[in-house]
């Protein structure tokens, strides 16, 4: 053999077998990012991850605000009740049942978190504020069934069956607003949609983004720093296998291009896991009568810490306007 032909062979195997090195490892990281993604139990080594995922970093006195209003809403006097939804799935929730309510308030809560720990802190101004509450707990996340998390395509249809839920409670007497943060702000805007109860008077979501997909490349590229082209097609095939339903079939523009739902829209300038830029496509293709808060420095989640006065003040006006109706 030619020395040169030989060289060239070796320099060839050496290429192709990092090559298979490299897509070895992608395809590992891409397995394990879809886990901490999509399933009920994240592996161990995401844990670590931790802040990346989000790109945000809570100020400890804001931390123990947040975990404070936590354990309050947990203390609170609540009724615990489970459906069934309409794929079967065993759902759970807590329904606060205020004498006297002038309206409800459905809240789904966000990606990996909970009932208590998204809406701890803003419990007491909707109790305040004559609010029945029914507090979801999502599908695929603590007590909830389901293995895996939808990102919102799975969950709106739950919206519905809570809302039926609601309405068989209370006679349909009440107007019932659809309130999420994150991940939940992202299922009730999907669940604008859907054909809802007349007495679905409006929706509220607080830094919700615009599809799994387009979640996911934002927090690949921007916070993990990995490529999400090059594990695009790996991602959406692992996403239906397990929700069989492909991660492309919906987005909060489908639901709010064709709504009739009033919506505010809340969102903080300096959100490092939602861009605000997905609230702002949001607000600029939905249909129906909409409002928009933007809350300057806010990060993920944090509107209601950053500007109380001012976000209480948009949803009390929200809730004035449409509570009687007005689509």
């Amino acid at each position: 053999m030619k020395e040169k032909t030989k060289k060239y062979m070796i320099a060839t195997g050496t290429a192709a077998g990092t090559g298979a090195i490299a897509a070895g490892a992608a395809y590992l990281t891409t397995k394990i990012l879809v886990k901490t993604a999509l399933d009920r139990q994240e592996p161990a080594i995401m844990k670590i991850a931790g802040d990346h995922i989000s790109g945000a970093l809570i100020d400890p006195e804001i931390r123990r605000r947040i975990e404070t209003a936590e354990e309050k809403l947990l203390s609170v006097d609540m009724e615990s009740v489970t459906i069934t939804a309409s794929d079967g799935t065993e759902l759970a929730g807590h329904w606060y049942a205020r004498p006297g309510a002038k309206r409800v308030v459905l809240g789904m809560h966000g990606w990996r978190s909970s009932w208590n720990r998204d809406f701890g802190i803003i419990s007491d101004f909707m109790f305040d504020n004559d609010c029945a509450v029914l507090f979801a707990e999502q599908r695929g996340q603590n007590n909830s069934g389901g293995e895996y998390m939808g990102f919102g395509l799975k969950e709106c249809y739950d919206c519905l069956d809570w809302v039926n839920w609601i309405n068989a409670r209370t006679d349909k007497s009440l107007p019932v607003y659809l309130c999420g943060i994150s991940m939940g702000a992202t299922t009730v805007l999907m669940a604008a949609g859907l054909d809802l109860p007349d007495n679905v008077r409006g929706i509220i979501s607080d830094c919700g983004f615009t599809s799994p997909e387009e979640i996911w490349r934002h927090v690949a590229n921007d916070n993990l720093h990995i490529s999400y082209r090059l594990r695009k097609s790996l991602i959406e095939s692992m996403y239906s296998r397990r929700l069989q339903i492909n991660a492309d079939e919906y987005s909060t523009r489908d639901a709010l291009s064709e709504t009739k739902t009033p919506v505010l829209f809340i969102h903080g300038t300096d959100d490092h896991f939602v861009p605000v830029e997905m609230t702002f496509e949001n607000y600029k293709v939905c249909r129906a009568p909409r409002k928009l808060f933007v809350v300057p420095g806010a990060d993920h989640g944090m509107s209601y810490l950053v500007d109380q006065a001012g976000y209480e003040r948009a949803v009390k006006e929200f809730w004035q306007e449409f509570d009687k109706g007005g689509r």
